[in-house]
């Protein structure tokens, strides 16, 4: 059977009323897709009523699905598309598996941009107290750990569950496996190329995250559609990160390796008061990874170990009380022992009696102003979030739509907006997803 529609006079296709059977019509989109204007195709598509929707999401993740969720409860035809086997991957293997889904006090101080306004109006759209109510609609136990940090009482795979839940009510359609070809617009609608057919729509959201974690599939591919469409990238880097040592202090700062000690750390103007931990590699811990958004190669932080504690002073008053004491002992009293032999040596005197004050301040300074230059971090890899993006500038912060591309979208990780530990980036996913969601 010959599928093809009769060309007119002037050349061009013609029969598009033509009304092939099921089993023939994909075929014939297949076979007129390459000469047809995407306005063709369109109509070609009405007549295979799944393969057209009003809104194509990229990325089944948190924020993909929050705006798919809100956006199909507006009326809207959504499809979301996602690469992975499963829906939600990062929520499932977030906070140790109890998923940290928000906190408390977010607000848009928890947030790095080259933009610090930008996620204001999203994130008041959509509240930490507003996420609170939905979790708590679908009876999930929650608890907060410290500092506003929320997490699940259960399983983070309650979330991804409530969230698909949401999608089945606004009616979304999710594939899951389906690799993005490529991406074609015209004044109207967008054609989304896929290993699982082509779809059309008017709206694209583009909420496939960063590269962090890219053994759970992470890459830049919304980099590469901002790109596309002429929307500027923030240069991508990994946040949230342990830092690492360079392989001469490494070996000497191995048998530190799972020591953890609250810290107040320093890079520039930026402090954060956490716990650290000393890894085989380096540091890690709260603090650490707080500061790793803000730290840039070559840069050195400065760590106070003992943070409230005025360390010279209190060697002085140890030095009066208890001449006889060592160094190591001494520090004992403030450090865990291991940290405490770490830090002393070097120390020829085996009395604090023995110490001059020049010697005194030499060792406090090792405790309260620790500097240490990173020789890198662990990369994408381990890193939780990625900072960088899709410039705000090219984007509405009400809506999240590109200002020069109508009907694009982008929202979450993919944007220049990164939180800080402990639930924030998450409620930018929420806040994002729905701000979108809404202007669809």
């Amino acid at each position: 059977m010959n599928l093809r529609p009769p060309p007119s006079e002037d050349g061009t296709l013609t029969g598009l009323s033509y009304t092939p059977t099921k089993r023939d019509i994909y075929p014939l989109a297949v076979l007129v897709a390459s000469r047809l204007s995407i306005l063709a195709l369109r109509i070609i598509c009405q007549q295979m009523s799944q393969q057209i929707y009003d809104v194509i999401i990229i990325g089944a993740g948190a924020a993909g699905m929050m705006c798919g969720a809100r956006a199909g409860m507006r009326g809207r035809k959504v499809l979301i598309l996602d690469h992975a086997k499963a829906a939600g991957e990062k929520i499932r293997i977030s906070g140790g598996g109890r998923c940290n889904f928000t906190n408390m006090y977010s607000g848009s101080e928890n947030f790095i941009s080259q933009n610090l306004h930008f996620c204001k109006s999203a994130l008041a759209g959509f509240t930490p107290q507003d996420f609170i109510g939905l979790v708590e609609t679908y009876g999930i136990a929650w608890h907060e750990k410290s500092k506003g940090q929320l997490f699940c009482n259960g399983r983070a795979g309650q979330i991804v569950q409530m969230l698909l839940d949401e999608c089945a009510k606004g009616g979304n359609e999710v594939r899951l496996e389906t690799d993005i070809h490529s991406i074609e617009k015209s004044d109207q609608d967008f054609v989304v190329c896929t290993s699982k057919g082509d779809f059309i729509a008017g709206a694209l959201v583009v909420a496939c995250g960063g590269p962090s974690i890219p053994k759970m599939g992470a890459s830049g591919s919304g980099y590469r559609i901002a790109q596309k469409f002429g929307l500027n990238v923030i240069d991508p880097c990994p946040a949230l990160v342990p830092l690492t040592f360079a392989d001469c202090v490494k070996k000497s700062m191995r048998e530190l390796a799972g020591v953890s000690v609250d810290v107040r750390v320093c890079y520039n103007k930026t402090v954060f008061e956490e716990a650290l931990l000393f890894t085989h590699r380096g540091l890690s811990g709260p603090s650490i990874l707080q500061i790793s958004s803000y730290w840039s190669p070559g840069g050195s932080i400065i760590i106070n170990l003992v943070p409230g504690t005025d360390m010279l002073s209190a060697l002085k008053r140890a030095r009066n009380n208890h001449p006889k004491q060592s160094p190591a002992n001494v520090l004992s009293d403030f450090l865990p022992t291991r940290l405490a032999q770490s830090i002393v040596r070097g120390v020829l005197a085996l009395r604090l009696a023995d110490m001059s004050d020049a010697a005194l301040m030499e060792l406090a300074g090792r405790i309260n102003k620790w500097t240490v230059t990173p020789a890198g971090s662990e990369g994408f890899r381990t890193a939780e979030v990625t900072r960088g993006g899709v410039d705000t500038r090219d984007l509405s912060s009400k809506t999240m739509q590109a200002k020069n591309v109508s009907g694009l979208y982008f929202i979450g990780e993919v944007v220049d907006v990164t939180g800080h530990l402990g639930g924030h980036n998450f409620q930018w996913a929420w806040a994002s997803g729905i701000a979108a969601g809404n202007a669809l």
